[in-house]
This record gives C-alpha cells, structure tokens and sequence, in this order.
C-alpha cells in the first residue's frame, strides 16, 4: 500500500470515528421507554437533574422532544429574502433550544463554563435550573407541564405580562407538551 493510499485509509477510518460519535435522534421520539433504551444515559442525565431540581423526567423530556425534537445541534430557521440567508430571529439552541441571555444566566450561577447546549445532561440540568427558577418566581407547580412550557417559552417576563393567553398556536403546543409529558409519565411506568 502505497503512502497517499494509507494517508487516505487514515482520513477516512478518522472521519467514520467521529461520525460514531454524534448522537442521531431516537428512532422513536413518541416512546420514552425507547428512547431511553436507544441512548440510556439520557435517562440517568434525567434522573440526575429530577433529583437535583426537582422537575420530574417526563416533564424535562417532554420539553426536549418539543423543543429540539432530540437534535443536538437544532436552531430556528433561518428566514431568507429571495435566496439570501438572513440572520436568525432566535439565538436558541441546543436540545433544550436554550437562548444565549438565560444560558449565560445559568452557567454563571452554576459555575459551568465547559457546559455545552449540544450535551444532553447541560441541557437537561439547564431545563431543570429554569423550571424550578420559574416554580419559585411564578409558583408554576413542577408538575404541571402546560403552564411550565408556557413560562419557559415566553419568559418569566413575559409569562407575567399574560399576551401568551391570546396566543392561540402557543396555547395549542403547551397542551401538545402536557399530553407528550403525561404519556411519558404512564410509559415510564412501563419500561423495563
């Protein structure tokens, strides 16, 4: 084998390394108990922040599902005008489509600096940090995962300022999030 041929081998068997190593979306984001049995240390990363914030697993993962649809790397789109790309109107990204103002609120406040959007348990811990900050602000309980997903959407601000009661789209994909979490809830029950 020839020098240029191995160099070749070496590129290609490093690229297939890496490729192993992103995490793909579950096969089936609408059963809990396989989404778990896909990537299991999701569960342990759920568990760890329900102990540690107090936000149950089916609500945290319910959040995730909606929000990013398990992509590690997911962004709003990008609006364009005629085929030019024009910048995005959201800085949200990651699992937990956290925005660059209140992500920087909570690696300051938990000393996370090496804490990546793109990481399952930050995101995670991320979501669990914020729904409880909303619980003690707005006394939104932690199990009720419509009026949570309404705050964390808007905002503790903007939950306060009440304009997501005339939002009909938003009305609609809380509810969506309330019956993911509680299908959740019942598959947890379930899984082996």
């Amino acid at each position: 084998m020839t020098a240029r041929r191995l160099g070749a081998a070496l590129v290609v068997a490093c690229l297939l390394a890496l490729g192993g190593c992103a995490t793909v979306p579950p096969r089936n984001s609408h059963d809990i108990c396989q989404v778990f049995e896909q990537h299991p240390g999701w569960y342990r990363d759920a568990r760890a922040a329900q102990k540690r914030w107090g936000t149950p697993v089916n609500v945290l993962m319910a959040f995730v599902q909606r929000e990013s649809g398990f992509r590690r790397k997911a962004r709003p789109d990008r609006p364009r005008f005629l085929f030019i790309p024009l910048p995005r109107r959201s800085s949200a990204y990651g699992y937990a489509q956290a925005q660059d103002p209140v992500w920087q609120e909570y690696r300051k406040a938990n000393g996370g600096w090496f804490k990546s959007r793109k990481d399952m348990d930050d995101s995670l811990d991320f979501l669990g940090w914020y729904t409880d900050r909303i619980h003690r602000e707005l006394g939104i309980s932690k199990w009720d995962p419509r009026q949570l997903y309404l705050a964390y959407h808007e905002g503790i601000g903007g939950y306060r300022r009440g304009q997501w009661r005339n939002d009909r789209h938003l009305l609609a994909t809380a509810a969506e999030v309330e019956q993911r979490a509680r299908a959740y809830g019942v598959q947890l029950k379930e899984c082996r």
